[in-house]
């Protein structure tokens, strides 16, 4: 595994640290008026989701690891495991539901999503930027409300409760980013 320095590191890499894989989440460089710069790194560790905040400094070395991406394809759910198969050599897996974090709700059938593995090991799932869904539930359009930020609330066909504008009513199709979860366009 390629070694990096502490002031190379970037938000999104994934680095062997304690003996755990972890994955860095937020970075600031900090230049203090006395000493050396350094960098404070917030890391989320891959396997059990805990955090640390660590301070590294250039001269600090570093392994950067490197996770292969699979897309799979979502199966089912059963007792808390979601069952993925490889398109390519038709294995299947399970994950624990939690991988997926609050975006749980936007996984459908047959929707293919990217794995990220370390050797043999799942340890990331992510869902597709966009998502089309319906919106089974939402408030009357109000007329002569055009104010530009104006937003309505609204409930999805899987549960989930975003703020939609005005125009979208219910029955419709809408796209939703999946990383912020909110409304993106119309579908």
């Amino acid at each position: 595994m390629p070694k990096i320095n502490g002031n190379e590191i970037r938000p999104g890499n994934v680095l062997e640290h304690n003996g755990g894989l972890w994955a860095a989440t937020k970075v600031d460089h900090v230049k203090p008026g006395k000493g050396g710069a350094f960098a404070q790194v917030e890391l989320r560790n891959l396997r059990n989701g805990s955090k640390l905040n660590e301070r590294f400094r250039s001269a600090d070395k570093v392994e950067r690891v490197r996770l292969e991406q699979r897309d799979q394809q979502f199966l089912y759910e059963t007792d808390g495991m979601l069952v993925f198969m490889d398109g390519e050599t038709f294995e299947q897996i399970e994950l624990p539901a939690e991988i997926l974090g609050e975006r749980r709700p936007f996984l459908q059938d047959g929707m293919t999503i990217q794995i990220e593995y370390h050797d043999s090991e799942a340890l990331n799932a992510t869902l597709p930027q966009k998502v089309v869904c319906t919106v089974v539930e939402t408030e009357p359009v109000v007329k002569g409300q055009t104010a530009a930020n104006s937003f309505k609330p609204a409930v999805l066909d899987n549960g989930v409760r975003i703020m939609v504008p005005p125009f979208v009513g219910q029955d419709e199709d809408i796209v939703v980013d999946t990383a912020a979860m909110e409304y993106s366009e119309r579908a």
